[in-house]
């Protein structure tokens, strides 16, 4: 079995009266992300991290933001698309663990239904998705509440 791991990384600039996607579900409150997407965070870093580990460059290669066509899209699109094109190389993924990094809103009430959600857009089982959140103890842009930050690590295999 072949096992690879990769990182992503990703922010977002929060704006107040957009739209907060996060994990693939809309999270109350008064300002949300900004991006040619819908700028959620979580699932970008998901996708760079897949890819990465496939050694398939990074999101923005396979949907750029010059690109019309991706303007507003649901991130969980791409998220599906990305799953696809590691599973066509022959990988699997094997688990999941991120971490949100947010001063406002509280994340830990929707950890549950983007676990959800995420798990069906990948088919892959919630125990292999780790969803965390934390804040920045009000340092930085995050703690200042100007953006949002995530990480992902991910494990891929590819059955010999």
């Amino acid at each position: 079995m072949k096992i690879r791991v990769g990182f992503g990384y990703d922010v977002h600039k929060l704006e107040a009266g957009e739209d907060f996607w996060l994990g693939g579900i809309k999270v109350p409150h008064t300002h949300g992300a900004v991006g040619h997407s819908d700028a959620d965070v979580l699932i970008h870093v998901i996708c760079d991290a897949l890819l990465g580990a496939a050694n398939m460059r990074d999101i923005g290669f396979h949907f750029s933001d010059k690109d019309p066509k991706y303007k507003g899209i649901d991130s969980k699109i791409l998220l599906k698309d990305v799953v696809k094109l590691i599973t066509e190389k022959g990988f699997e993924v094997g688990n999941i663990d991120s971490t949100i990094c947010l001063q406002q809103p509280k994340v830990n009430p929707h950890i549950p239904a983007m676990k959800a959600c995420l798990a069906e857009v990948m088919g892959i089982d919630e125990e292999d998705l780790s969803i965390k959140a934390t804040t920045t103890e009000k340092l930085g842009f995050v703690g200042k509440e100007e953006g949002v930050a995530a990480y992902a690590t991910v494990l891929i295999q590819k059955h010999a």
